[in-house]
Order: C-alpha cells, then sequence, then structure tokens
C-alpha cells in the first residue's frame, strides 16, 4: 500500500536526524569562530601585539579545517564499509567531547605555552570530527529522498549551519549583554563550550533511533563494500574529486569572512561595538536560511548543477563590492552587505547536498563527498579569514571581498567540469 503522507512529515524522523546533528556541530565549530574573533588571542597567547594575537587565533581556527580532511577519510572508510548511521553517532560523540573540554581549558597566563598546546589539540579533534559529519548528515537525508525531492531533503542538514550559528552567536550576545568585558574574558566565554554538551545529547538521541539509509542497504545487496574506498574513489572518480573540491569553495569562503573575519575586523579594526555587531549578523543569518530554502526548492524544479552554478556566479559580483559594503562606516549598510553574502551563500550551500553525490557511486560516496567538502573548506575557510586580513592590513579594507571573486570562480569551475557518476 502506497503511503499518502506528505514526503516531510514521512521522513520527518530522518530529516530531524539530518538537521540537529548538523546543527549541534556547526554550533560547536562556531563557538570556537566567535570565540576566535573575541577573545582566544589575548586568552591563549603571549602579548606582543594585537595584530601578532589576532593571527594566532586565526590559525588556530583554521587549525580544525586541516583535520577535517584526516576525519574526512577515516569516517568515510567507515561510513562506505559500516554504513551511515553508526559512523554518524561517531562523529558527533568525538566533536562534541572536543568543544566540551575547551571550557575547561588553562590560559596562557596560567599555564604557558601548555595552554595554545592543548587548544591545538583540541581544535584538531573538533575538526576531525567534523570532517565525518557533513557528508554523513547529507546523505542520511538524500539517500532516503523520494524522486523529485533530493535537493530539498539534501537542504536539511545545510539548514543547520544558520540554526548553529544562530545558536552560538545568540548565546554571546547574551553573555556580552549581561557581563563586563573583564567577566566574559575571565569566564564568559566557557559557557557555549559548556552548553555544548547539552546539545550533543540531543543530537545523540535523535540519531540512535534512527536506520540505515535505503540506498546504502541496496549497495551491500549488490556487492560487499571496497575494502579501502578512498582507494577505490580515486581510482575511479579522481576528475569528480577536483570538481567536488573546487565546488565547494565559494560557500566556505563566504561564511567565514561574512562571520569570523567581520566580526573581529569590525569590532577590533572598524570600532564597532561587539553587541551591535553580532546583532547585524544575526539579523543577516536569516537570509542565510532564506538563501538554503531557496535553493532547495529551486534545484528540484531545475538541477543542483544550475543553481550552484549561478550561485558562484554571483559569489564572484559580491566579492567585488564586499570590502567596500563592510568599510562603509555605517552599520546599516554593513548589515546589506552581510545579508546579500549570505543570501549568495545560500545559493552555494544549499545545493551542495544533492550536487555531490551525483559525482560518485554510492561504495564510496560517503569518503567521497566528505572529502570534497573538506578540502574544500581548506581552500575556502581556513583561507578566507587569514587572507582577508593580509588584504585588508596591505591594500585596505576594498580589497577585502577580492578573496570571494576568485572563490566564486573556482567554484563555477569545478560545477561546470563536474559530471554524474556513471
Amino acid at each position: 500500500m502506497t503511503s499518502t503522507a506528505h514526503p516531510i512529515r514521512q521522513h520527518a524522523r530522518i530529516l530531524t536526524a539530518s538537521l540537529v546533528g548538523t546543527a549541534v556541530e556547526f554550533y560547536d565549530f562556531y563557538v570556537y569562530a566567535t570565540a576566535a574573533a573575541l577573545v582566544i588571542g589575548p586568552l591563549f597567547f603571549p602579548a606582543e601585539s594585537e595584530a601578532a594575537q589576532n593571527m594566532a587565533s586565526f590559525m588556530t581556527f583554521g587549525l580544525a579545517f586541516f583535520a577535517r580532511p584526516v576525519g574526512a577519510i577515516a569516517f568515510g572508510h567507515f561510513g562506505d564499509r559500516a554504513g551511515r548511521k553508526s559512523t554518524l553517532v561517531a562523529s558527533l560523540m568525538l566533536m562534541g567531547l572536543s568543544t566540551l573540554l575547551i571550557a575547561f581549558l588553562p590560559t596562557y597566563a596560567m599555564a604557558g605555552p601548555i595552554a595554545p598546546a592543548l587548544l591545538c589539540l583540541l581544535r584538531f579533534g573538533q575538526g576531525f570530527g567534523l570532517g565525518g559529519e557533513w557528508g554523513g548528515a547529507s546523505l542520511l537525508a538524500v539517500e532516503n529522498a523520494p524522486k523529485g525531492w533530493e535537493a530539498r531533503f539534501g537542504s536539511a542538514p545545510q539548514l543547520g549551519a544558520p540554526l548553529g550559528f544562530l545558536a552560538a552567536n545568540g548565546l554571546f550576545l547574551i553573555l556580552a549583554v549581561n557581563l563586563s568585558d573583564a567577566d566574559f574574558a575571565a569566564w564568559g566565554w566557557r559557557i557555549p563550550f559548556l552548553a555544548s554538551a547539552l546539545l550533543v545529547g540531543l543530537g545523540l538521541w535523535v540519531r540512535l533511533r534512527i536506520g540505515e539509509t535505503a540506498a546504502f542497504r541496496a549497495a551491500l545487496e549488490t556487492a560487499p563494500p571496497p575494502r579501502v574506498p578512498i582507494g577505490r574513489l580515486f581510482a575511479d572518480h579522481a576528475g569528480a574529486v577536483i570538481a567536488g573540491i573546487a565546488g565547494v569553495v565559494a560557500c566556505f569562503a563566504i561564511f567565514y569572512l561574512a562571520t569570523t573575519f567581520a566580526l573581529s575586523f569590525g569590532t577590533k579594526t572598524l570600532g564597532y561595538s561587539r553587541e551591535a555587531f553580532l546583532m547585524v549578523q544575526l539579523g543577516a543569518n536569516t537570509f542565510l536560511a532564506i538563501g538554503i530554502l531557496l535553493a532547495g526548492w529551486w534545484a528540484d524544479r531545475t538541477s543542483a548543477r544550475n543553481v550552484l552554478a549561478k550561485g558562484a556566479a554571483l559569489t564572484a559580483v559580491i566579492g567585488l563590492v564586499f570590502g567596500a559594503g563592510l568599510g562603509s562606516g555605517s552599520l546599516p549598510l554593513v548589515f546589506l552587505t552581510l545579508a546579500a553574502a549570505l543570501l549568495v551563500m545560500g545559493l552555494t550551500y544549499g545545493p551542495l547536498g544533492a550536487w555531490l553525490p551525483t559525482l560518485y557511486a554510492v561504495p564510496v560516496r560517503y569518503t567521497g563527498i566528505s572529502v570534497a567538502f573538506n578540502v574544500g573548506g581548506i581552500i575556502g575557510g581556513a583561507m578566507a579569514p587569514f587572507a582577508a586580513q593580509y588584504l585588508a592590513q596591505h591594500g585596505g579594507t576594498a580589497y577585502v571581498g577580492l578573496f570571494l571573486t576568485v572563490a566564486g570562480s573556482l567554484t563555477l569551475a569545478g560545477v561546470l567540469f563536474g559530471r554524474k557518476a556513471g
């Protein structure tokens, strides 16, 4: 008997597991991104200059991106061999534990060089866990999607990004409003890391109640899983890996320029108050969610490839005006700049969950999309704040957005080059 339930209602548990788990993971990651922009530099690195502390802080932020491909290979191996569900539970636990332990770290004043060393270790753990998260969450949704709903289901984990960002920055905003700068630096910044334990518990409860994906079960009935998925991936899909990496760059570049870099630059260089800038970012974050929802709907009516290509082209255009808008001296214009950038990000991020799986066969799909997503994250995400800081110091604020123009062009090339797996 065919079910007459609406596809979203029929698969509500799957979509919730995909969305909630990713929101938890991205909350953890954004908590550190916000802390890196506000307090990590002075607390964990010796007092040389503010610029040096900012650079060191962004380097620890970038470290997790280099851990992510390692996690992608490790979790992708088990995701393609043992299944999507158990691998997703493990990635969530590692990410959550690493984030929680950051709340208990000593500062440089307490422990000297041991403090930044421990911080880097836990940042690696965060990145390693997140390396296996997005790919599995996307497959959980897409491989269970009814025909014609792949992009809308694939956008479910992407919606975890604005939700995680909203929770992380919202909590930091509450703390900033209610605590003095001294109390915030002394202990207030630790609270969001502690709060992650509650969110991880929620994510685990949801994920333990779901089953394996239909596509993975069907693939196992046809043939045993590959012994070394990463080897099979590069033997059969090397070009698709390169295309997938390029296709991811733009969304990371926009996000981390519009959040981490913009918050640091806006409060420390442009002189906006921390509370005012966090409120601007929270408002602009709404447009990321709108962009993701629009992309999912649009991609199911055309194709994920088509929407991603248009989003990439718009990213290149946004890059030409981003720096001028950020440095305009007008907070409303800053808001419009960030809102436009994050709306365009939704068009590059929303279709990824549906587009990337088309590039790889099911037996190596978890590894393929995880490697592409996380290596692309190094290029677009880890480099974005560092490159923007360098461009601002050596060319002025107007040059900050040029990184977006390059990133959008790279993603467009990846989309045009990428082809469906046979």
